[in-house]
């Protein structure tokens, strides 16, 4: 009974054409609306929330859910400003920070520097077609980074701007990871303290194998998921190969 009840909700859905932040029936008017038990209902509502439908908040109701947008981001070298833009959307960044500043151990790491090199830092908010979406923090040794300084990086590709100096990235390792916002990640994006974030950590390589760019962004967990493409090691039999490596 509850596969019907999760039907007609999501064809109620459709035909009242309710929109993302809709407010919907609660379980005691479900449960008269369609002369199902409480058990039926919750069942239902557990269901489509795990699928993304619905969005269940304590204290104030079951609403529609925003649909999660599905990124690439992980397995290509593809910049957020390119993957949107693909899709018919559109990227505004506010720029927190542009400037030249020592490299910390983690970013000398990162970049094969020693630390305390220069290094230019790039801090931006990004936005979705006018919806905080990520915050983003990017380093790029200086001789790389030094032609950025000058740009308004508010409405352009970061990525763009590099290649028309000749700069491209044609390797990168990428890792991504859920984390909790914090307040001020909270603040930044929109949500709560504690909501669901994920973690994006990437080494760019130019041709000659040298680190051009290191960058973090925190990514809304509740409008956006990473999509990996998988595919079978050379002598296996499986369709897909994973490698899990623990944290230390």
């Amino acid at each position: 009974m509850y596969h019907q009840l999760k039907r007609r909700i999501i064809e109620d859905i459709a035909r009242l054409g309710l929109r993302p932040g809709d407010l919907l029936p609660g379980e005691h008017r479900l449960c008269e609306q369609f002369g199902v038990s409480r058990t039926v209902v919750r069942q239902a509502l557990s269901q489509l929330e795990h699928q993304g439908v619905i969005e269940r908040v304590k204290g104030k109701g079951t609403f529609v859910a925003h649909q999660k947008t599905p990124e690439s981001l992980v397995h290509t070298l593809t910049g957020l400003f390119q993957e949107v833009a693909a899709r018919g959307g559109h990227v505004h960044s506010d720029v927190r920070r542009l400037e030249v500043a020592p490299a910390d151990d983690e970013v000398a790491d990162a970049l094969g520097i020693a630390p305390g090199t220069a290094v230019v830092v790039l801090e931006r908010l990004r936005h979705v077609d006018d919806e905080p979406w990520s915050w983003t923090t990017t380093y790029l040794p200086h001789d790389i980074g030094h032609v950025v300084l000058d740009e308004d990086l508010r409405d352009q590709s970061l990525y763009a701007i590099l290649a028309t100096h000749g700069i491209r990235a044609v390797r990168g390792v990428r890792s991504a990871e859920a984390a909790s916002a914090t307040a001020e990640q909270g603040a930044l994006l929109g949500v709560p303290a504690g909501q669901a974030l994920l973690v994006l950590r990437s080494v760019g390589f130019d041709e000659n194998e040298r680190p051009m760019e290191f960058f973090v962004a925190y990514h809304r967990g509740d409008r956006s998921r990473f999509e990996f493409q998988l595919n079978a090691t050379p002598g296996d039999s499986s369709t897909a190969a994973l490698r899990h490596t623990g944290a230390n």
